[in-house]
């Protein structure tokens, strides 16, 4: 067990003859005690201090697996943010490329409408412009007729003309 400054301050040493001068021990003795006394306060000093190093250690050790664990969890949503983004970005484009094959076939659909419109247009067309041009030529021969009975002629003529002219025309509704 080590010595305490009591110790060295009460301890007595038995007196011999020509031994040592009392007062010279007893004064050693009383620096021994001083300095012995501030070597115990330093030490209990870096001891406390040790303590307190050691519980910033453990503070610090905490805190850098907390970090740690941090880094980790922070990179683990990144990618996972990351792949949910391409996922979606996948998702935007197939939808697009839907939405642009469906106007794509929408605007052929309307334009093969459109074409079937137009040559329906230009038959009809056609089949007035000959209407037309036959009751122009039938007028023209009635002018230039004989008479009352190139008119009747002309009207039974004119009468064969338009059914034969309907049944044309009934025909290419029937082709197309």
């Amino acid at each position: 067990m080590p010595l305490t400054p009591l110790d060295i301050h009460n301890k007595e040493f038995s007196r011999r003859i020509r031994g040592y001068d009392e007062d010279e021990v007893n004064e050693f003795l009383d620096q021994v005690i001083k300095d012995y006394e501030i070597v115990i306060r330093e030490n209990k000093e870096l001891q406390n201090q040790l303590l307190s190093m050691q519980d910033k250690l453990d503070h610090f050790a905490n805190i850098e697996e907390t970090l740690s664990k941090t880094i980790i969890v922070a990179q683990e949503a990144a990618d996972e943010v990351k792949n949910n983004a391409k996922k979606e970005s996948q998702l935007i484009v197939k939808e697009a490329e839907k939405n642009a094959d469906r106007i794509v076939n929408e605007a052929l659909a309307k334009s093969r409408k459109i074409a079937m419109e137009v040559e329906e247009l230009k038959k009809q067309a056609s089949i007035y412009r000959a209407r037309f041009r036959t009751l122009v030529e039938a007028q023209l021969d009635l002018l230039s007729g004989d008479g009352w009975d190139t008119l009747e002629t002309r009207e039974l003529e004119r009468t064969y003309e338009g059914e034969r002219e309907r049944e044309r025309e009934r025909e290419a509704k029937e082709i197309y």
